[in-house]
């Protein structure tokens, strides 16, 4: 699984002109479900999610979690974090998870996130989104549950 991680001042998606979801101050995250993934990929990156110390705290330095802040996070599915470009003028998706097995997994990392008690708020999967946020530092990070 891959995640890019934006802290967001505010972050919401439209889907065919309707808002369908909002989130205030906290993470703003893009998930791609790889084909090698599997459940144990989706709690791990839940976990690190919620735990990642990307805040600041009353000094001004990053030591505070989302947990920590009772910030909020909006999930969004995204296949083409695996998309490869290294041959020709065209991605290649074959490493991206099939749609089932995708939605399976991002569910599951949806859920994990909200067992820990923070607020998430979803895109529709598979559907033409316009995500938009309002980057908070910019703070902007990637995880991905395969790399060594």
């Amino acid at each position: 699984m891959r995640l890019v991680i934006q802290r967001a001042a505010e972050a919401w998606v439209r889907v065919e002109g309707d808002e369908i979801a909002r989130i205030g101050p906290g993470l703003a995250i893009l998930v791609g479900v790889g084909r090698d993934d599997e459940d144990r990929d989706a709690l791990w990156l839940a976990e690190k999610t919620v735990n990642l110390r990307i805040f600041e705290d009353q000094d001004g330095k990053l030591n505070l979690s989302l947990l920590e802040t009772g910030g909020e996070l909006l999930a969004v599915s995204q296949f083409t974090l695996f998309g490869d470009c290294r041959r020709g003028r065209r991605p290649s998706f074959s490493d991206a998870a099939p749609p089932d097995q995708g939605l399976r997994i991002f569910e599951r990392y949806v859920e994990a996130c909200r067992e820990t008690g923070v607020k998430v708020a979803t895109g529709r999967f598979g559907a033409h989104m316009q995500v938009h946020l309002t980057n908070d530092g910019p703070v902007t990070l990637i995880l991905d549950s395969r790399a060594g």
